[in-house]
């Protein structure tokens, strides 16, 4: 009986020490993962980014293969780039912040 509950709780152990480890994987390490859309809306507002700056933005948060980038009337630069296998629309506003819409 002792073996029995040490082996159950050692089993119980791995189970929640893997669980942790999967927590705080990241899912954009995974190729296939690619959320619906980003947290962060991109916001209108007078952009001073050029596109090469908005072109680097897009590509410090993982982005790879990004397109030419249009600025719209809004402040808004976008267009569509790489996230692992995935092709997405992005766009960078005029704080700078990034986010990504599947296509």
């Amino acid at each position: 009986m002792r073996i029995a509950l040490r082996s159950g709780i050692a089993v119980a152990g791995f189970w929640l020490a893997l669980g942790a480890a999967l927590a705080q994987q990241n899912p954009m390490d995974n190729p296939s993962v690619v959320p619906p859309s980003s947290e962060t809306p991109p916001v209108a507002g007078a952009n001073s980014f050029s596109e090469a700056q908005a072109r680097h933005l897009i590509e410090s948060k993982g982005y790879t293969g990004v397109s030419a980038l249009m600025n719209d009337r809004h402040g808004i630069w976008y267009g569509t780039a790489s996230l692992g296998a995935a092709r997405v629309h992005v766009y960078v506003d005029y704080k700078g912040n990034v986010s990504a819409r599947q296509e």
